[in-house]
């Protein structure tokens, strides 16, 4: 065996112990056994990972494969006596650590066909898919879908099967985002994923355009026999994108009666290389059945992150969440929160954050060790390690 084929030999080595040690941390250290309250909708596309344009140990024939792991371990001073995080859909454990997930992505690029396979276990997984009709094994997919791009069409993509929403400015992966937590607009304003058929195409050199018909939020076996509509448009400056997502359709189990509507939008700015700030707004409404009542829910986002040099960024997000009729949370209520994060990437396959939030609420919506309370601070330490393409 050559040295250089040694030395990377060795290195992978290392990065594979570094997964499975995050893992095994996570996993033994003690956590709560108490059941998360039901989320509701939320998600954003999630990153698929890129083939490097020379063959790497990670790509065959094709197809790259790449892992994933997600732990953090968090303090909350209010001590829940729920032994939850009020509010926060992945890190909803107080005061321990905790395995968010371990995953394996397997993608090949449309050429004209391909596929996308996102397939894990933990506690994001058994949340993305809480609540939903579906078969249990289908908790270990987060996507999964066959794509067709044929030449002729001129750049167009069609996708089939599972995947993540066009809404929303984050996605399930923390490392894609930047803060250790995920947003409220991200956990209690739109859904995490569809199942059905999407298009994606180019339109010129700035702009891009789709249309997806779908079973619904959050659920791979339909509920009822209509299908949701989802529409998509982006618009590329230079330095700056605006995305807008709508998705609209019956959403009560076992009728076409009473639609949930949601709309989403964002601008994203990039100022520089080291710089960047994003403004998301939602407004969803939904109508029950037998009701002619709608309940509905509205929130604004704004966020910046800040990168200094190559291995440490600092990030910011402030948000205003309105769930008027309760529809989400489960309470009428008006929340707030405000995040800041501090990062620092120890080399190409770990990364570490440590994230201040506090939230609070025009209502006490907090478990405390005494009762309840409007107002819930947490410090939280997140820890991604990443193999694959890249690195």
């Amino acid at each position: 065996m050559t040295g250089a084929v040694w030395f990377r030999f060795r290195e992978t080595l290392q990065k594979c112990w570094a997964l499975s040690s995050l893992a095994a941390f996570v996993l033994l250290a003690p956590a709560r056994g108490q059941q998360a309250p039901p989320p509701p909708p939320p998600a954003p596309p999630a990153a698929t990972a890129t083939v490097a344009s020379a063959p790497t140990p990670y790509t065959f024939g094709g197809t790259t494969f790449s892992a994933m792991a997600e732990g953090y371990a968090d303090y909350n001073p209010n001590s829940p006596a729920t032994g939850l995080n009020g509010l926060q859909n992945f890190d909803y454990l107080a005061n321990t650590a905790q395995l968010s997930f371990a995953k394996v992505t397997i993608d090949h690029p449309a050429a004209p066909v391909g596929f996308h396979f996102d397939i894990g276990a933990g506690q994001t997984f058994r949340e993305i898919h809480y609540g939903n009709r579906d078969p249990h094994w289908f908790d270990h997919f987060e996507q999964g879908y066959v794509s067709f791009k044929p030449k002729a069409l001129g750049g167009i993509e069609v996708d089939a099967g599972e995947f993540v929403t066009w809404a929303g400015s984050e996605v399930i992966e923390s490392n894609s985002n930047w803060d250790v937590t995920h947003s409220l607009l991200f956990a209690w304003a739109i859904p995490y994923d569809h199942t059905g058929v999407r298009m994606l195409a180019p339109i010129g050199s700035h702009i891009t355009a789709g249309v997806a018909v779908v079973n619904g939020w959050n659920n791979v076996y339909p509920i009822n026999r209509g299908k949701t509509l989802g529409l998509t448009f982006a618009y590329a400056w230079k330095k700056a994108t605006w995305t807008s997502n709508y998705y609209g359709g019956p959403e009560n189990s076992g009728t076409t009666q009473g639609w949930r509507n949601l709309y989403d939008t964002e601008v994203l700015v990039n100022p520089s290389s080291a710089f960047s700030y994003y403004v998301n707004y939602d407004y969803g409404r939904n109508q029950a059945y037998g009701t002619t009542a709608v309940q509905y829910w509205t929130g604004l986002a704004l966020a910046a992150r800040h990168a200094i040099g190559k291995r440490y960024a600092v990030a910011g997000r402030l948000e205003w969440f309105d769930d008027a009729s309760g529809f989400s949370t489960g309470t009428a209520q008006a929340v707030k929160e405000a995040t800041i994060t501090g990062e620092y990437k120890a080399n190409k396959w770990l990364l570490s954050r440590v994230e201040f939030r506090d939230d609070w609420s025009n209502q006490p919506f907090f478990s405390t060790n005494t009762g309840m309370s409007r107002n819930q601070p947490t410090l939280l330490l997140g820890l991604v390690a990443y193999l694959g393409p890249g690195n």
